[in-house]
This record gives C-alpha cells, sequence and structure tokens, in this order.
C-alpha cells in the first residue's frame, strides 16, 4: 500500500467510527469505488486498534474510575460489598458486551464470508438510518447513563451484536438503542463509546493472536502508519462529536445514510 492509501483509508475509519455511519462499510466501499485493491483483514484490524487507542485515551479517568469501584466493588468488606455508580456502570458495561462476545465468537465466520457485499451495506444503511431517526424523533430523552436498567443495558447490548452486520454502525445502532430506552444524545452516544471498549479490547487480542500465527507477510510501518493517522483523527471525532450531538440531533446522519444508500443501489443493484 502507498501512503496515500495508508492515510485515506486511515481518515475514513477515524472519522467514521463512532459517527453512527459505519466504518467498516466505507472501509469496504471505497477501495471499491476508487478502484484500489482490498488493504485485508489485518490492515483494517490496525485501524480499529487506533481508534481504540482514541477512546482509551479521551475517557481515560472515568474509564479508570470504573476500573477502581469494579475492582473493590468485588471485595467483601465488613459491611458487605461496596457498590458505586461507576462501578454499577462497569456492570453495566459487562453484560451489555455478552450478545455481541457471543455473536462474535460463532457468527463473524459467516458475516466476513457472505455478507460483506454493497448491496447488504446499501440495505443496512437505509434500514438502520431510518430507525436511527425514527428512535431520536420519538425518543423521551430523559435518562443518563447512571440511570440505565439491566434491562435497557442488555437490549443495548444485542443492538451492539446485530451490528455485526456491514453497514449497520455498531455506534449507529447502539445509539438508536438507547435513544429508544431514553438515553439524552450525548449519553447515548457516551454510553455506545464505553460499550464498544471490551468488545475493541477483545478484537485487538485476537489481532494479535492471529499475526503471531500467520504465515502472510506483514508490513508494519503501513500498519503502524494506520493506526496513528486513525487515532488523531478518532480523538477529534469523539470530541466534536459530542459537543455537537445534542445541537444537531441526528437528521443530518441520517440524510447521510439515505444518500450513500441510494448511491449504493444505484451502483450495485
Amino acid at each position: 500500500m502507498d501512503s496515500l492509501h495508508i492515510v485515506v483509508l486511515a481518515l475514513v475509519q477515524g472519522l467514521t467510527e463512532f459517527l453512527p455511519i459505519s466504518s467498516s462499510a466505507h472501509l469496504i466501499l471505497v477501495p471499491r469505488i476508487l478502484g484500489w485493491p482490498d488493504q485485508g483483514l489485518y490492515f483494517d484490524m490496525a485501524l480499529h486498534a487506533g481508534t481504540l487507542t482514541a477512546l482509551l485515551l479521551y475517557f481515560r479517568q472515568q474509564l479508570w474510575a470504573m476500573a477502581a469501584d469494579w475492582c473493590r466493588s468485588i471485595i467483601p468488606s465488613p459491611s458487605g460489598l461496596r457498590h458505586t455508580k461507576n462501578s454499577r456502570l462497569a456492570w453495566l458495561i459487562i453484560l451489555g458486551t455478552v450478545p455481541a462476545g457471543l455473536c462474535g465468537l460463532f457468527g463473524k465466520p459467516y458475516v466476513e464470508t457472505y455478507l460483506r457485499s454493497p448491496l447488504v451495506i446499501a440495505v443496512t444503511t437505509v434500514v438502520f438510518g431510518i430507525l436511527l431517526w425514527l428512535a431520536w424523533y420519538f425518543g423521551s430523552k430523559y435518562k443518563n447513563e447512571y440511570q440505565l436498567t439491566v434491562w435497557d443495558t442488555l437490549l443495548i447490548g444485542v443492538a451492539q451484536a446485530v451490528a455485526l452486520i456491514p453497514g449497520t454502525s455498531r455506534s449507529g445502532i447502539t445509539i438508536t438503542m438507547g435513544l429508544a430506552r431514553g438515553l439524552t444524545p450525548q449519553e447515548a452516544a457516551r454510553f455506545s463509546f464505553l460499550l464498544s471498549v471490551p468488545i475493541m479490547l477483545a478484537s485487538a487480542l485476537m489481532l494479535v493472536v492471529d499475526m503471531s500465527h500467520s504465515q502472510d507477510t506483514l508490513v508494519w510501518h503501513d500498519m503502524l502508519l494506520g493506526a496513528m493517522v486513525s487515532a488523531i483523527s478518532a480523538l477529534f471525532c469523539i470530541h466534536y462529536f459530542l459537543k455537537l450531538i445534542s445541537g444537531i440531533g441526528m437528521l443530518p446522519f441520517v440524510v447521510y445514510r439515505l444518500c450513500l444508500g441510494a448511491v449504493l443501489f444505484a451502483l450495485y443493484a
């Protein structure tokens, strides 16, 4: 891969991973549209490692507080287990990760083999774009992330599992379900980002294991450059998305998804 391909794909990943428009769909489509060879799964995972780094950096204080309180919550004290709002949120994140973890373990090979087509992406882009608008328009928007119930979290977790299908958008569908369960737009986005941490960490670990057993020739400087560019662009994306989301709402992203879906249907139907 030349430097232009690396930088463009890394910017695409960093700017779309946390927006409700599906980064995986764009990583599949951009090379096809520009006539570039497929960059391969390992390079895609390196870009995801970059966006994970951005996520860990941006939420480092909250993640550290959640981890510390969670550890204290599982150690009995003379007065019983000590729970805080951060330890409870950490337990909810763990619970919400289970559906996607199970689906990824058993369903990912099928998805990668049969569902990475432009037509599948066109359908999911449009359908889940409409659902995002409905959740935004009709959602009650009063909860914060600490007010989520176990049932709310399970539903958001199941939504995250559906995001294995390309074009769905992991952040998009979890924000959609969060809005449907009463979260404000900013809190829906924050919880969506926090919920992605365990899945992205697991994916990064699986990448390391796969690479250690791979017989392929890996171009490490390409992967490192891609990860760095995706991390920097993702940091800017997270920051400004959370600042602007309450004001701009979801309509711009819904319109983008509908237009993208229409173009894909025109090109590939």
